[in-house]
């Protein structure tokens, strides 16, 4: 009789999540919609979850919640494990902006953050960030913000709001959409 004996499979070391892509406003009471944003690599909440709260927890206090719409994330657990802690996740289709992510911390707060499609390029996101993150907060709403930036580079934009923003340039005004959106990189960007 032979015996055969298969070798151990090597022991492989945990990796570490890459850090969260993010903007947040600086250190005074927030105004605007938005307290900054968050770009993610993925539409998994599982796995994003972890990274962003290893750095919001120390600046903003623990974070034990976390609403979404359902819209851009295709599976929401309902408790996701982060370090040291369980973050409870929420989804709410109507009352929830597609492209915000609202976080609750017991005793500190609620902040609003905009998502940006973990899809979306370098420039775009840093423009989005930018925005999101300015202390007046942006003017308009997280969806907007992203509608906004991809106007001037969308052929698909309605032909009614082309002609109104061409009109509206040609006597000499400045369009809303690339107005709403900076085209700077921010100084707050953290992870990327």
């Amino acid at each position: 009789m032979t015996a055969t004996f298969e070798a151990p499979l090597p022991r492989l070391a945990p990796v570490a999540a890459p850090p969260a892509r993010l903007a947040l406003k600086a250190d005074a009471p927030s105004r605007g919609i938005l307290d900054g944003a968050w770009w993610p690599r993925s539409r998994d909440l599982l796995r994003e979850l972890p990274a962003l709260t290893d750095v919001l927890d120390p600046l903003w206090g623990r974070i034990t919640h976390v609403a979404v719409n359902p819209e851009h994330w295709p599976v929401i657990p309902h408790k996701v494990p982060v370090r040291g802690h369980v973050v409870k996740v929420g989804w709410f289709t109507p009352e929830i902006d597609p492209h915000k992510l609202l976080l609750l911390s017991y005793g500190t707060g609620r902040w609003d953050l905009l998502v940006i499609p973990p899809e979306t390029g370098p420039e775009a996101a840093a423009r989005l960030m930018t925005a999101a993150s300015e202390y007046g907060g942006p003017p308009l709403t997280a969806s907007s913000l992203i509608t906004a930036d991809r106007a001037p580079h969308d052929v698909s934009v309605p032909i009614q709001v082309r002609d109104a923003e061409r009109v509206w340039e040609s006597e000499g005004g400045a369009s809303q959409l690339t107005a709403a959106v900076p085209r700077q990189a921010s100084r707050l960007i953290i992870g990327m």
